[in-house]
Protein backbone atom coordinates (compact mmCIF):
# COMPACT_ATOMS: atom_id res chain seq x y z
CA UNK A 1 0.00 0.00 0.00
CA UNK A 2 1.43 3.14 -0.55
CA UNK A 3 1.78 6.76 1.19
CA UNK A 4 -1.10 8.40 -0.85
CA UNK A 5 -3.73 5.45 -0.12
CA UNK A 6 -2.42 5.70 3.28
CA UNK A 7 -2.63 9.78 3.58
CA UNK A 8 -6.44 9.16 1.73
CA UNK A 9 -7.66 6.51 4.53
CA UNK A 10 -6.68 8.52 7.70
CA UNK A 11 -7.99 11.65 6.51
CA UNK A 12 -11.39 10.42 4.88
CA UNK A 13 -14.42 10.82 6.54
CA UNK A 14 -16.75 7.90 6.66
CA UNK A 15 -19.17 9.41 4.05
CA UNK A 16 -16.30 9.99 1.66
CA UNK A 17 -14.92 6.28 2.55
CA UNK A 18 -18.29 5.00 1.94
CA UNK A 19 -18.67 6.64 -1.48
CA UNK A 20 -15.39 5.72 -2.41
CA UNK A 21 -16.27 2.25 -1.67
CA UNK A 22 -19.62 2.46 -3.57
CA UNK A 23 -17.54 3.63 -6.95
CA UNK A 24 -15.41 1.19 -6.98
CA UNK A 25 -12.63 3.63 -6.42
CA UNK A 26 -11.74 1.48 -3.05
CA UNK A 27 -12.30 -2.12 -2.35
CA UNK A 28 -13.19 -3.13 1.66
CA UNK A 29 -10.64 -5.59 1.23
CA UNK A 30 -7.57 -2.34 0.74
CA UNK A 31 -9.51 -0.40 3.46
CA UNK A 32 -9.27 -3.49 5.86
CA UNK A 33 -5.79 -4.43 5.13
CA UNK A 34 -4.57 -0.78 5.95
CA UNK A 35 -6.72 -1.05 9.52
CA UNK A 36 -4.37 -4.81 9.73
CA UNK A 37 -1.61 -2.45 8.95
CA UNK A 38 -1.78 -0.18 11.56
CA UNK A 39 -2.20 -2.40 13.77
CA UNK A 40 0.55 -4.60 13.00
CA UNK A 41 2.48 -0.82 13.52
CA UNK A 42 1.44 0.54 16.46
CA UNK A 43 -1.00 -2.05 18.23
CA UNK A 44 1.79 -4.35 20.49
CA UNK A 45 2.40 -1.22 22.19
CA UNK A 46 -0.78 0.10 22.82
CA UNK A 47 -2.32 -2.81 23.85
CA UNK A 48 -5.84 -1.57 22.26
CA UNK A 49 -7.18 -5.79 21.72
CA UNK A 50 -8.32 -8.24 23.65
CA UNK A 51 -9.51 -10.60 20.46
CA UNK A 52 -7.68 -9.37 17.29
CA UNK A 53 -8.95 -10.80 14.68
CA UNK A 54 -7.46 -9.59 11.13
CA UNK A 55 -8.55 -13.15 9.12
CA UNK A 56 -11.82 -12.77 9.81
CA UNK A 57 -12.08 -9.23 8.99
CA UNK A 58 -10.69 -10.23 5.50
CA UNK A 59 -13.53 -12.53 5.04
CA UNK A 60 -16.20 -10.09 5.76
CA UNK A 61 -14.23 -7.46 3.52
CA UNK A 62 -14.41 -10.00 0.91
CA UNK A 63 -18.09 -10.59 1.48
CA UNK A 64 -18.54 -6.88 1.51
CA UNK A 65 -16.65 -6.50 -1.96
CA UNK A 66 -18.68 -8.85 -3.34
CA UNK A 67 -21.79 -7.66 -2.52
CA UNK A 68 -20.75 -3.81 -4.21
CA UNK A 69 -19.79 -5.67 -7.39
CA UNK A 70 -23.51 -7.34 -7.84
CA UNK A 71 -24.68 -3.84 -6.76
CA UNK A 72 -25.74 -4.42 -3.52
CA UNK A 73 -25.97 -1.97 -1.03
CA UNK A 74 -26.75 -3.33 2.49
CA UNK A 75 -26.17 -0.94 4.75
CA UNK A 76 -24.41 2.59 5.54
CA UNK A 77 -21.23 0.85 7.21
CA UNK A 78 -20.87 -1.87 4.49
CA UNK A 79 -17.45 -2.25 4.41
CA UNK A 80 -16.12 0.03 7.22
CA UNK A 81 -13.69 -1.62 9.56
CA UNK A 82 -14.87 -1.49 12.95
CA UNK A 83 -14.00 -2.50 16.76
CA UNK A 84 -16.62 -3.62 20.04
CA UNK A 85 -16.02 -3.32 23.43
CA UNK A 86 -15.46 -6.93 24.79
CA UNK A 87 -18.56 -6.62 26.47
CA UNK A 88 -20.83 -7.17 23.07
CA UNK A 89 -21.74 -10.48 22.16
CA UNK A 90 -20.71 -11.63 18.83
CA UNK A 91 -20.15 -14.51 17.18
CA UNK A 92 -17.00 -16.09 15.92
CA UNK A 93 -15.43 -14.07 19.08
CA UNK A 94 -15.31 -14.51 22.73
CA UNK A 95 -16.44 -12.52 25.85
CA UNK A 96 -14.56 -12.11 28.46
CA UNK A 97 -15.97 -8.68 29.56
CA UNK A 98 -12.87 -7.63 31.03
CA UNK A 99 -12.59 -10.91 33.31
CA UNK A 100 -9.79 -13.58 33.56
CA UNK A 101 -12.54 -16.21 31.82
CA UNK A 102 -14.47 -16.48 29.11
CA UNK A 103 -18.21 -15.99 29.90
CA UNK A 104 -21.22 -18.63 29.52
CA UNK A 105 -22.60 -19.11 26.50
CA UNK A 106 -25.28 -16.52 26.51
CA UNK A 107 -23.62 -13.31 26.80
CA UNK A 108 -21.65 -14.61 23.44
CA UNK A 109 -25.14 -14.28 21.43
CA UNK A 110 -25.44 -11.27 19.33
CA UNK A 111 -27.53 -8.76 20.08
CA UNK A 112 -29.49 -5.98 18.13
CA UNK A 113 -27.26 -3.64 17.88
CA UNK A 114 -24.54 -6.22 16.63
CA UNK A 115 -27.05 -7.62 14.53
CA UNK A 116 -27.46 -4.68 12.63
CA UNK A 117 -23.67 -4.51 12.52
CA UNK A 118 -24.04 -7.81 10.83
CA UNK A 119 -26.96 -6.69 8.49
CA UNK A 120 -24.95 -4.22 6.90
CA UNK A 121 -21.41 -5.93 6.72
CA UNK A 122 -19.46 -3.90 8.47
CA UNK A 123 -16.14 -5.37 8.96
CA UNK A 124 -14.98 -6.22 12.56
CA UNK A 125 -11.35 -6.15 13.29
CA UNK A 126 -11.93 -7.35 17.00
CA UNK A 127 -13.07 -6.68 20.68
CA UNK A 128 -11.36 -3.73 22.29
CA UNK A 129 -10.32 -3.94 26.43
CA UNK A 130 -12.62 -2.90 29.09
CA UNK A 131 -12.33 -2.31 32.46
CA UNK A 132 -13.81 -5.65 34.23
CA UNK A 133 -17.92 -5.65 33.84
CA UNK A 134 -17.04 -1.52 32.84
CA UNK A 135 -16.91 -0.62 36.51
CA UNK A 136 -14.20 2.06 36.30
CA UNK A 137 -13.68 5.39 34.41
CA UNK A 138 -9.81 5.61 34.42
CA UNK A 139 -9.30 1.97 31.88
CA UNK A 140 -7.34 0.00 34.69
CA UNK A 141 -7.41 -3.80 33.47
CA UNK A 142 -4.73 -5.93 35.82
CA UNK A 143 -6.27 -9.17 34.09
CA UNK A 144 -5.37 -8.32 30.56
CA UNK A 145 -3.46 -5.09 31.15
CA UNK A 146 -3.90 -1.53 30.78
CA UNK A 147 -3.88 -0.11 27.38
CA UNK A 148 -1.86 2.79 26.65
CA UNK A 149 -2.93 6.12 26.04
CA UNK A 150 -1.02 7.12 22.29
CA UNK A 151 -0.82 10.62 23.35
CA UNK A 152 2.19 10.03 25.85
CA UNK A 153 5.18 8.55 24.69
CA UNK A 154 7.11 8.85 27.39
CA UNK A 155 4.82 7.64 30.41
CA UNK A 156 2.27 4.53 30.52
CA UNK A 157 -1.15 6.93 30.86
CA UNK A 158 -4.44 5.55 31.24
CA UNK A 159 -6.84 5.48 27.96
CA UNK A 160 -10.10 6.22 30.24
CA UNK A 161 -12.31 3.97 30.63
CA UNK A 162 -14.58 1.77 30.93
CA UNK A 163 -14.30 1.40 27.08
CA UNK A 164 -10.68 1.75 27.26
CA UNK A 165 -9.59 0.13 24.08
CA UNK A 166 -12.46 1.82 21.60
CA UNK A 167 -10.70 5.50 21.52
CA UNK A 168 -7.45 3.61 21.40
CA UNK A 169 -8.70 1.46 18.25
CA UNK A 170 -9.30 4.81 16.23
CA UNK A 171 -6.09 6.54 17.31
CA UNK A 172 -4.03 3.80 15.95
CA UNK A 173 -6.10 3.22 12.67
CA UNK A 174 -7.65 0.30 12.97
CA UNK A 175 -10.99 0.89 13.15
CA UNK A 176 -12.66 3.68 12.03
CA UNK A 177 -16.01 3.54 14.03
CA UNK A 178 -15.74 2.28 17.79
CA UNK A 179 -18.19 0.20 19.89
CA UNK A 180 -18.70 1.45 23.53
CA UNK A 181 -20.54 1.44 26.21
CA UNK A 182 -21.91 4.33 28.64
CA UNK A 183 -23.35 4.22 32.22
CA UNK A 184 -21.56 7.16 33.67
CA UNK A 185 -19.12 8.18 31.04
CA UNK A 186 -17.27 4.35 29.38
CA UNK A 187 -17.84 6.13 26.36
CA UNK A 188 -17.22 10.20 27.18
CA UNK A 189 -14.16 9.35 29.21
CA UNK A 190 -12.20 7.15 26.75
CA UNK A 191 -12.80 9.91 23.62
CA UNK A 192 -11.78 13.00 26.01
CA UNK A 193 -8.71 11.10 27.14
CA UNK A 194 -7.97 9.81 23.82
CA UNK A 195 -8.46 12.92 21.41
CA UNK A 196 -11.57 11.24 19.75
CA UNK A 197 -15.33 12.08 19.84
CA UNK A 198 -17.65 10.25 22.24
CA UNK A 199 -21.59 9.60 21.60
CA UNK A 200 -23.72 8.65 24.58
CA UNK A 201 -26.91 8.10 23.38
CA UNK A 202 -30.25 8.79 25.69
CA UNK A 203 -31.51 5.49 27.71
CA UNK A 204 -33.32 2.64 25.58
CA UNK A 205 -32.40 4.86 22.37
CA UNK A 206 -30.70 1.58 21.25
CA UNK A 207 -31.32 -1.78 22.77
CA UNK A 208 -28.43 -3.17 25.46
CA UNK A 209 -29.31 -7.11 24.54
CA UNK A 210 -26.66 -9.19 23.76
CA UNK A 211 -24.55 -6.85 26.23
CA UNK A 212 -22.97 -7.78 29.60
CA UNK A 213 -24.95 -5.43 31.88
CA UNK A 214 -23.58 -3.10 34.58
CA UNK A 215 -26.36 -1.36 35.40
CA UNK A 216 -29.37 -2.08 33.80
CA UNK A 217 -31.31 1.11 34.80
CA UNK A 218 -28.40 3.17 33.72
CA UNK A 219 -26.81 1.28 31.37
CA UNK A 220 -26.61 3.12 27.16
CA UNK A 221 -24.56 1.75 23.77
CA UNK A 222 -22.55 4.69 22.51
CA UNK A 223 -20.16 5.00 19.80
CA UNK A 224 -16.55 6.61 19.07
CA UNK A 225 -15.37 8.21 16.15
CA UNK A 226 -12.63 10.40 15.02
CA UNK A 227 -14.98 13.38 14.08
CA UNK A 228 -17.84 14.87 15.10
CA UNK A 229 -19.28 14.67 11.53
CA UNK A 230 -18.50 10.44 11.46
CA UNK A 231 -20.29 10.24 14.63
CA UNK A 232 -23.47 11.85 13.02
CA UNK A 233 -22.77 9.66 10.04
CA UNK A 234 -22.26 6.24 12.46
CA UNK A 235 -25.20 7.31 14.62
CA UNK A 236 -27.58 7.34 11.62
CA UNK A 237 -26.53 4.28 10.43
CA UNK A 238 -27.23 2.49 13.58
CA UNK A 239 -30.08 4.26 14.37
CA UNK A 240 -31.48 3.20 11.17
CA UNK A 241 -31.14 -0.85 10.67
CA UNK A 242 -32.27 -0.22 6.64
CA UNK A 243 -30.36 2.96 6.25
CA UNK A 244 -28.92 3.81 2.87
CA UNK A 245 -25.70 6.13 1.91
CA UNK A 246 -28.66 8.35 0.69
CA UNK A 247 -30.27 9.19 3.74
CA UNK A 248 -27.63 9.11 5.85
CA UNK A 249 -25.49 12.05 3.70
CA UNK A 250 -29.26 13.79 3.65
CA UNK A 251 -29.21 13.57 7.74
CA UNK A 252 -25.66 15.26 7.27
CA UNK A 253 -26.22 17.94 5.36
CA UNK A 254 -29.42 18.37 7.62
CA UNK A 255 -27.37 18.39 11.01
CA UNK A 256 -24.85 20.85 9.05
CA UNK A 257 -27.79 23.09 7.99
CA UNK A 258 -28.74 22.96 11.56
CA UNK A 259 -25.66 23.71 12.93
CA UNK A 260 -26.13 27.22 12.23
CA UNK A 261 -28.70 28.37 14.63
CA UNK A 262 -27.65 30.80 17.08
CA UNK A 263 -27.65 27.63 20.04
CA UNK A 264 -28.31 28.81 23.85
CA UNK A 265 -25.25 27.19 26.01
CA UNK A 266 -25.88 26.84 29.40
CA UNK A 267 -22.89 26.54 32.15
CA UNK A 268 -22.68 25.85 35.96
CA UNK A 269 -19.44 27.46 36.32
CA UNK A 270 -19.51 26.12 40.58
CA UNK A 271 -20.37 22.52 39.84
CA UNK A 272 -19.19 21.79 36.79
CA UNK A 273 -16.03 24.25 35.77
CA UNK A 274 -14.52 24.83 39.25
CA UNK A 275 -13.69 21.53 40.04
CA UNK A 276 -11.64 20.83 37.13
CA UNK A 277 -7.85 21.52 36.76
CA UNK A 278 -7.21 25.12 35.56
CA UNK A 279 -5.31 23.78 31.82
CA UNK A 280 -8.04 22.14 31.34
CA UNK A 281 -10.78 25.02 32.09
CA UNK A 282 -8.74 27.42 30.06
CA UNK A 283 -9.04 25.29 27.18
CA UNK A 284 -12.72 24.51 27.31
CA UNK A 285 -13.14 27.96 27.94
CA UNK A 286 -11.45 29.12 24.81
CA UNK A 287 -13.63 26.15 23.19
CA UNK A 288 -16.89 27.98 24.83
CA UNK A 289 -15.58 31.53 23.72
CA UNK A 290 -15.26 30.30 20.38
CA UNK A 291 -18.86 29.25 20.40
CA UNK A 292 -20.35 32.80 21.34
CA UNK A 293 -17.96 34.88 18.78
CA UNK A 294 -19.75 32.63 16.33
CA UNK A 295 -23.13 34.02 17.33
CA UNK A 296 -23.89 31.62 20.23
CA UNK A 297 -25.19 32.75 23.83
CA UNK A 298 -24.09 31.83 26.93
CA UNK A 299 -26.24 31.80 29.66
CA UNK A 300 -25.06 31.00 33.69
CA UNK A 301 -27.00 28.73 35.25
CA UNK A 302 -28.19 27.38 38.41
CA UNK A 303 -28.13 23.71 38.14
CA UNK A 304 -28.53 21.98 41.36
CA UNK A 305 -29.62 18.72 40.39
CA UNK A 306 -25.76 18.17 39.40
CA UNK A 307 -24.79 18.67 42.93
CA UNK A 308 -27.50 15.80 43.80
CA UNK A 309 -26.37 13.48 41.05
CA UNK A 310 -23.02 13.39 42.17
CA UNK A 311 -24.08 12.99 45.90
CA UNK A 312 -25.73 10.05 44.20
CA UNK A 313 -22.75 8.55 42.44
CA UNK A 314 -20.51 8.94 45.17
CA UNK A 315 -23.01 6.76 46.83
CA UNK A 316 -22.83 4.02 44.33
CA UNK A 317 -25.87 4.78 42.70
CA UNK A 318 -28.12 2.13 41.71
CA UNK A 319 -24.64 0.71 39.96
CA UNK A 320 -22.98 -1.00 42.63
CA UNK A 321 -25.88 -2.74 43.80
CA UNK A 322 -26.85 -3.79 40.51
CA UNK A 323 -23.54 -5.47 39.84
CA UNK A 324 -23.62 -7.28 42.75
CA UNK A 325 -26.82 -8.94 41.77
CA UNK A 326 -25.94 -9.93 38.96
CA UNK A 327 -22.79 -11.00 39.91
CA UNK A 328 -23.95 -12.99 42.47
CA UNK A 329 -26.85 -14.69 40.27
CA UNK A 330 -25.37 -14.93 36.83
CA UNK A 331 -21.38 -15.53 37.58
CA UNK A 332 -20.63 -16.19 41.42
CA UNK A 333 -17.45 -18.32 40.32
CA UNK A 334 -16.09 -14.67 38.76
CA UNK A 335 -16.14 -12.87 42.22
CA UNK A 336 -13.46 -13.82 43.89
CA UNK A 337 -11.21 -13.04 40.80
CA UNK A 338 -12.25 -9.50 40.49
CA UNK A 339 -10.26 -7.05 40.05
CA UNK A 340 -8.70 -5.02 42.69
CA UNK A 341 -10.16 -2.05 41.38
CA UNK A 342 -13.43 -3.04 41.58
CA UNK A 343 -13.58 -5.38 44.25
CA UNK A 344 -13.92 -2.85 46.62
CA UNK A 345 -16.77 -1.31 45.50
CA UNK A 346 -18.81 -4.53 44.53
CA UNK A 347 -18.91 -5.45 47.75
CA UNK A 348 -20.66 -1.96 49.29
CA UNK A 349 -22.97 -3.37 46.80
CA UNK A 350 -23.92 -6.23 48.76
CA UNK A 351 -24.42 -3.86 51.98
CA UNK A 352 -27.60 -2.04 49.90
CA UNK A 353 -30.88 -2.76 51.27
CA UNK A 354 -33.83 -3.03 48.38
CA UNK A 355 -35.68 -0.03 50.09
CA UNK A 356 -32.35 1.94 49.91
CA UNK A 357 -32.09 0.74 46.46
CA UNK A 358 -35.90 1.82 45.80
CA UNK A 359 -35.01 5.17 46.81
CA UNK A 360 -32.15 5.67 44.86
CA UNK A 361 -34.03 4.91 41.47
CA UNK A 362 -36.58 7.21 42.92
CA UNK A 363 -34.34 9.78 43.05
CA UNK A 364 -32.86 9.39 39.91
CA UNK A 365 -36.17 10.04 38.11
CA UNK A 366 -37.36 12.83 40.46
CA UNK A 367 -33.92 15.39 39.59
CA UNK A 368 -33.91 13.81 36.30
CA UNK A 369 -37.86 15.44 35.80
CA UNK A 370 -36.52 18.70 37.66
CA UNK A 371 -33.35 18.99 35.47
CA UNK A 372 -35.45 19.23 31.88
CA UNK A 373 -36.75 22.31 32.98
CA UNK A 374 -32.91 23.61 32.62
CA UNK A 375 -33.49 23.19 28.56
CA UNK A 376 -36.51 26.57 28.87
CA UNK A 377 -33.63 28.17 29.08
CA UNK A 378 -31.32 27.01 27.13
CA UNK A 379 -30.14 24.53 24.33
CA UNK A 380 -27.33 22.87 25.52
CA UNK A 381 -25.36 22.20 28.81
CA UNK A 382 -21.50 22.29 27.96
CA UNK A 383 -18.78 21.40 30.65
CA UNK A 384 -15.10 19.85 30.45
CA UNK A 385 -15.53 16.47 30.07
CA UNK A 386 -13.17 14.91 32.37
CA UNK A 387 -11.74 17.43 34.99
CA UNK A 388 -8.56 16.08 35.31
CA UNK A 389 -5.70 15.32 33.11
CA UNK A 390 -4.87 11.18 32.36
CA UNK A 391 -3.08 10.24 35.36
CA UNK A 392 -0.19 7.25 34.28
CA UNK A 393 -0.42 3.89 35.45
CA UNK A 394 2.09 3.86 38.12
CA UNK A 395 0.75 6.77 40.19
CA UNK A 396 -2.66 5.09 40.52
CA UNK A 397 -1.00 1.98 41.93
CA UNK A 398 -0.46 4.19 44.64
CA UNK A 399 -2.50 3.16 47.88
CA UNK A 400 -5.29 5.51 48.07
CA UNK A 401 -4.96 7.14 44.65
CA UNK A 402 -7.31 4.97 42.62
CA UNK A 403 -10.59 6.28 43.73
CA UNK A 404 -10.75 9.81 44.53
CA UNK A 405 -9.07 9.67 40.79
CA UNK A 406 -11.64 7.00 38.99
CA UNK A 407 -14.60 9.45 41.03
CA UNK A 408 -13.36 12.82 40.09
CA UNK A 409 -12.70 11.54 36.14
CA UNK A 410 -16.42 10.54 36.21
CA UNK A 411 -17.99 13.89 38.05
CA UNK A 412 -19.17 15.54 34.93
CA UNK A 413 -19.87 12.81 32.32
CA UNK A 414 -22.15 10.92 35.94
CA UNK A 415 -24.52 14.26 35.62
CA UNK A 416 -25.67 13.49 32.01
CA UNK A 417 -26.08 9.54 33.00
CA UNK A 418 -28.14 10.02 36.34
CA UNK A 419 -30.42 12.93 34.35
CA UNK A 420 -30.93 11.47 31.85
CA UNK A 421 -29.57 13.36 29.14
CA UNK A 422 -27.94 12.76 25.38
CA UNK A 423 -24.10 13.93 25.52
CA UNK A 424 -21.31 14.84 23.25
CA UNK A 425 -17.23 15.25 23.66
CA UNK A 426 -15.75 16.82 20.98
CA UNK A 427 -11.84 17.07 20.92
CA UNK A 428 -10.75 21.33 22.02
CA UNK A 429 -7.38 21.39 22.61
CA UNK A 430 -4.64 20.21 24.75
CA UNK A 431 -3.65 20.06 28.76
CA UNK A 432 -0.78 21.16 30.99
CA UNK A 433 0.30 17.10 29.90
CA UNK A 434 -0.06 17.62 26.29
CA UNK A 435 -2.67 15.30 26.84
CA UNK A 436 -6.14 16.01 25.02
CA UNK A 437 -9.45 18.04 26.10
CA UNK A 438 -12.62 16.88 25.90
CA UNK A 439 -15.43 19.41 25.47
CA UNK A 440 -18.54 18.12 26.46
CA UNK A 441 -22.08 18.84 25.09
CA UNK A 442 -25.36 17.42 26.76
CA UNK A 443 -29.02 17.97 25.67
CA UNK A 444 -32.58 16.28 26.33
CA UNK A 445 -33.33 13.19 26.31
CA UNK A 446 -34.06 12.59 22.37
CA UNK A 447 -32.07 15.30 21.27
CA UNK A 448 -29.30 13.99 19.75
CA UNK A 449 -29.37 15.52 16.53
CA UNK A 450 -29.30 19.10 18.22
CA UNK A 451 -26.39 17.59 20.18
CA UNK A 452 -24.39 16.57 17.01
CA UNK A 453 -25.60 19.78 15.16
CA UNK A 454 -23.97 21.98 17.74
CA UNK A 455 -21.05 19.49 18.44
CA UNK A 456 -20.15 19.85 14.49
CA UNK A 457 -20.70 23.84 14.68
CA UNK A 458 -18.09 23.38 17.89
CA UNK A 459 -15.59 20.95 15.17
CA UNK A 460 -15.75 23.28 12.90
CA UNK A 461 -14.67 26.52 15.58
CA UNK A 462 -11.59 24.87 17.19
CA UNK A 463 -8.69 23.48 16.39
CA UNK A 464 -8.81 19.47 17.42
CA UNK A 465 -5.48 18.22 18.26
CA UNK A 466 -3.83 15.97 15.74
CA UNK A 467 -1.87 12.97 16.85
CA UNK A 468 0.74 11.43 14.57
CA UNK A 469 2.06 7.94 15.61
Amino acid sequence: MNESEKKRFSSYTLAQLAQTLRSGEVTSNQLTRYAISQHELFGRGLNAYREWGPRRALTLAQKADYKFKQGSDVGCLQGIPISAKDIFGIPGYSTYAGSQARLPNQWQRAGPIVQNLQQQLAVMMGKTHTVQFAYGGLGINHHWGTPRNPWDREQHRVPGGSSSGAGVSLCEGSAFVAMGTDTSGSVRVPASYTGVVGLKTTKNRWSTCGIVPLSPFLDTAGVLTRTVEDSIYAFHALDNASSSIDSALEFTQAAMAKAQDKFRIGIDLGRMWNPCEQSIQNVCMSALHALETDGCRVINLDFPEVEQAIELRNLGSTISAELTEFLQSELPDWIASLDTVIKERVQTGDNISAVEFLRRKRRIRHIGGAAEKQFQECDIIASPTVPLSPPTVEELEFPGQYMPKNLLALQNTTVGSILNLCSLTVPVGMDHNQMPVGFQLMAPAGEEERLLSVGLRLESLVSAPKLTL
